[in-house]
């Protein structure tokens, strides 16, 4: 047991003083950024989707006329 809690405590030193953490402002960018990029290729997909449905839906209404 005291090697977990020796290994946990040797982890918290490290976190603290051999990592080098990005700024809050930085990941709060990055944050939004990733976000919008998200909302954007998601909605290219529902495009797409929407598209390609629309398509096949006229492909097999065209066969079974």
């Amino acid at each position: 047991m005291a090697k977990v809690v020796n290994y946990i405590s040797d982890a918290f030193t490290e976190l603290k003083s051999n990592v080098t953490w990005t700024p809050w402002a930085e990941v709060q960018r990055y944050t939004i950024i990733v976000a919008i990029f998200t909302v954007v290729l998601s909605l290219a997909t529902w495009g797409v989707d929407t598209l390609f449905s629309e398509a096949l839906a006229g492909f097999f209404n065209l066969l079974n006329s």
